[in-house]
């Protein structure tokens, strides 16, 4: 089985647009809040989770604290479409070690950092 793919993305339009580019490589599952993603995925072990910064109620990094203690094997990506100085330490802080700025080049950034090839990401 492919490998699985968790993106909480509330813009839906980007969301269909990020699992268009990572069908092919993976399982991909979208979710619009936290809440959603957080009742799919019980019961379930996601290799990859590529979550929103700035989601509609929960948070992404709300999210990011309450599923890391639970799936500790899993990389997850911190996305957001601000590049913020200071919202990137907060991520350092709460031990997020992957970040990517929604960009022209999101696909091939998301591509790197799930290979663990980008040179730029926070690990």
């Amino acid at each position: 089985m492919a490998d699985s793919l968790y993106i909480v993305e509330d813009d839906e339009i980007y969301a269909q647009f990020l699992k268009a580019n990572f069908k092919n490589e993976y399982e991909v599952h979208t979710f619009i809040t936290a809440e959603e993603c957080l009742e799919a995925i019980e019961g379930v072990t996601p290799n990859v989770m590529v979550l929103d910064y700035n989601l509609p109620g929960m948070s992404g990094i709300e999210l990011y604290d309450k599923l890391k203690p639970l799936y500790t094997k899993a990389k997850f990506i911190m996305l957001s479409s601000i590049d913020d100085g200071a919202q990137v330490l907060e991520f350092i802080k709460k031990g997020v070690n992957d970040y990517v700025v929604k960009d022209d080049n999101v696909i091939a950034s998301l591509q790197s950092v799930i290979k663990g090839e980008d040179k730029f990401s926070l690990s």
